[in-house]
């Protein structure tokens, strides 16, 4: 057995409140019941790794004794040569757990740590540190965990919304110089580089306020400023830069497109514009009734975006599978993306990459669309 000194202690009010800690009467832990709770603990407050080291190796001394108190004693030389920290951050750290309420100090009248023994030989008693508080507190760690996670899924769902809303106004901006080369964008331009200089990476990191709502505001003043140029706005006469037929839809498809037969091996089935605003309410973000075909490509083309999906995408969907198929899938995954953060789960990661996964699995016939729309129907309607 190794005694070390523990040296003068100072009195901390987190050691009087952890000292009031007690288990239940009668009750028995287990070391794999300790370490679950310590493991809950360390992530709960976020230790560090040095944190971590120490307290693990202080659960890994407990000897599932029949006690009321979880004491273990092992000397700074024993967590020194475990750890292979030195002294000094040993006793640093055994003061930092003491101020989080994780351990508490049981002082020897000599200030050593070591256990008592009857005559038989049997540690009756020890002095050392007391580990009941990491055990008792198990049902703060448990919220605490519970909260952080929910505060892990808004902040997740926060960015997803910028980085949708960054696309779209990316995609808007380019087709305002595409479609509208005449029109001053300096603006425009100016405001979406002061937005994408203060928006930080992807990380565990909040967002700055209100970004998020500066970024939608911009994207409905381009997508606003793209409308007027269409639309007899006061900017003056739209230049065409694409040499299209004047009797074309709006939505630039024409109906020989949309009723283009379909290539071999491609499914048939059409879903109808009917069947996919009653399955997807993320319809009404298109912002203007779907009524027939070319009002459900125009609304897949506008809506692409908003998964993150490359024009390539969308491209590439509409060769293999054809525009109305590939603008009922960007709705059916877009309504499936938003269910997803809707219920707080995260089964859909890049719902962009799924939409590409999902034409090719239409293209072979593994997939029935119209299908899934219906069942989508049903629940929604259940």
């Amino acid at each position: 057995m190794q005694i070390a000194s523990t040296g003068g202690r100072r009195l901390v009010h987190a050691a009087l409140v952890a000292k009031k800690l007690a288990l239940a009467a009668g009750c028995m832990v287990t070391r794999k019941e300790l370490s679950a709770a310590t493991r809950d603990a360390e992530k709960a407050l976020a230790l560090r790794p040095a944190q971590r080291l120490v307290l693990s190796e202080l659960v890994a001394c407990w000897g599932e004794q029949e006690w009321e108190k979880l004491l273990v004693w092992p000397s700074n030389d024993h967590l020194a040569s475990r750890t292979g920290l030195n002294d000094r951050s040993i006793r640093r750290i055994l003061a930092q757990l003491t101020d989080l309420k994780l351990i508490v100090a049981k002082d020897s009248p000599n200030g050593k740590r070591y256990a008592i023994r009857n005559m038989a030989g049997d540690v009756i008693d020890a002095y050392g540190f007391d580990l009941t508080p990491v055990y008792a507190r198990r049902g703060e760690w448990t919220a605490m965990l519970a909260e952080q996670k929910i505060t892990r899924e808004i902040r997740k769902r926060t960015y997803d919304e910028v980085t949708i809303a960054r696309r779209a106004t990316e995609e808007a901006i380019s087709a305002l110089a595409q479609h509208a080369p005449t029109v001053d964008r300096s603006t425009l331009e100016r405001r979406y580089s002061e937005l994408l200089s203060r928006t930080p990476a992807r990380s565990t990191e909040e967002l700055p306020a209100d970004l998020l709502q500066d970024w939608q505001n911009l994207r409905n003043l381009v997508e606003e400023a793209f409308d007027q140029t269409g639309n007899g706005g006061l900017w003056g006469r739209h230049i065409e830069t694409e040499k299209e037929s004047p009797r074309e839809s709006c939505t630039n498809t024409s109906l020989k497109e949309i009723e283009a037969p379909p290539s071999k091996g491609r499914s048939t089935a059409q879903p109808t514009p009917g069947l996919i605003v009653e399955a997807c309410p993320i319809t009404a973000d298109f912002g203007k009734p779907i009524r027939d075909l070319p009002d459900l490509v125009g609304a897949g083309r506008y809506l692409r975006a908003s998964l993150g999906a490359h024009e390539s995408a969308w491209n590439e969907a509409v060769a293999e599978i054809g525009p109305v198929n590939a603008a009922a899938a960007v709705i059916y995954v877009l309504q499936l993306y938003d269910d997803d953060v809707s219920a707080g789960e995260s089964r859909i990661r890049n719902p962009g990459g799924y939409f590409r996964a999902l034409v090719r699995m239409m293209k072979i016939g593994k997939l029935d669309l119209e299908g899934e729309l219906q069942a989508m129907r049903r629940r929604r309607m259940s």
